[in-house]
């Protein structure tokens, strides 16, 4: 297939239009003239009660209260390190637990610096912990050119979980591997740190420059 007939096959592929297509968000307002793929004027009334009686769970139920309080107090206020702090309060937190990457140790323990002086007891695992060979799971050689060893999310997830931390917050896991924690640890997770390497950890910069800088990517 040549360039061009590629090109065109992709520009004749029919859209799904969803709230990712949505340019006026009147879902935030309940409100006004929806898009006529509106997923809220669309939506299955039986799969919102669903969503909703969950709510009720005790532990969601506290989440989602915590979430809403720290919102509504630090909106435009707090930086995300704060917000995860004054979260952690509000659930009565005791210890957390930090996944983090081996490149932003230092970040982590700048982190738990500040979450030691609101208190809380702070333990943290890296990625490398294990120092298992790629060759063990079956990792080809060829991927090897970054490092020897595995990023061993999974067993960061067991060893937090079987600490009984009360909050685990991921700090730079990699694409993939901050997938494979998330599906196994137990509990409340949330990430205070989305890696990024050619950013400087802010992927939304590749975002705002589609069209400027990062247009090849479209391409």
């Amino acid at each position: 297939m040549t360039e061009k007939t590629a090109a065109e096959a992709k520009s004749a592929r029919k859209i799904e239009r969803s709230c990712i297509d949505c340019t006026v968000g009147l879902c935030d307002e309940g409100k006004g003239n929806f898009p006529e793929f509106c997923r809220t004027t669309h939506l299955d009334g039986e799969l919102l009660a669903e969503a909703l009686a969950e709510y009720g769970a005790e532990e969601n139920h506290r989440v989602a209260i915590a979430a809403a309080d720290v919102e509504a107090e630090g909106y435009g206020i707090y930086p995300r390190a704060q917000e995860i702090v004054e979260f952690a309060k509000k659930l009565g937190c005791r210890k957390i637990g930090i996944a983090t990457c081996v490149g932003l140790l230092r970040e982590a323990r700048a982190f738990a610096r500040l979450l030691r002086r609101h208190g809380f007891e702070v333990t943290g695992v890296a990625c490398k912990v294990g120092s298992t060979p790629k060759s063990a799971i079956g990792i080809s050689d060829e991927d090897c050119g970054v490092g020897e060893f595995i990023c061993n999310p999974i067993l960061q997830a067991k060893i937090l979980n079987e600490e009984n931390v009360d909050l685990k917050v991921v700090i730079g896991l990699c694409v993939g591997h901050d997938s494979l924690f998330y599906k196994y640890a137990d509990g409340i997770v949330t990430t205070l740190v989305t890696k990024d390497r050619v950013t400087g950890h802010n992927p939304c910069a590749v975002l705002y420059q589609l069209d400027s800088y990062y247009s090849k990517l479209l391409k």
